[in-house]
């Protein structure tokens, strides 16, 4: 028979241990979660004609060269609003873009010029049909199936973080 004589520094050290156990697993579940990518973008809230969106900005040059490429899906009501930095003829493509878009080109006040429909990696040009300031890409169709046209108006443009 083999007895063991568990020393009082034993036990305080068997205390410490479990009463850190859940401090520790806390700990590491908050760094997990802390590193883990959620939304790859802030969104900020958009309105047509009462429809709600839900938009990511590509308000920098690294932003607007890469938009939704490499995506393989957008939400409902999600999009991806282009701010640029000069307003002009501003235009467009879906090289290594799989998913099929619609894409609206506005002016600075948020009047959309006109609408364009583009296809999945395609290398043909989308431009603006005037001074645009402003490009929102949502799922192909989109615009078309809540009666969305050329002149309607982008609501929440101006509280967009600026073009750089």
């Amino acid at each position: 028979m083999c007895t063991h004589i568990v020393s009082p520094v034993e036990i305080a050290m068997y205390s410490v241990r479990c009463s850190l156990y859940p401090a520790v697993l806390v700990a590491v579940f908050i760094g997990y979660t802390a590193t883990t990518p959620a939304d790859p973008l802030l969104t900020y809230p958009l309105r047509i004609k009462n429809h709600e969106i839900r938009a990511e900005v590509a308000n920098t040059e690294e932003g607007r060269r890469r938009g939704l490429m490499f995506r393989d899906r957008l939400g409902d009501n999600s999009g991806m609003v282009f701010s640029y930095p000069e307003v002009g003829v501003n235009a467009m493509w879906m090289k290594n873009t799989r998913i099929p878009l619609s894409v609206a080109f506005t002016d600075r006040n948020g009047r959309i010029l006109n609408i364009e429909d583009m296809e999945p990696f395609s290398e043909q040009a989308h431009a603006s049909a005037g001074e645009a300031a402003y490009a929102l890409e949502m799922n192909r169709g989109w615009f078309s199936k809540r009666g969305i046209k050329a002149g309607d108006r982008v609501e929440g443009l101006q509280r967009l973080p600026p073009p750089q």
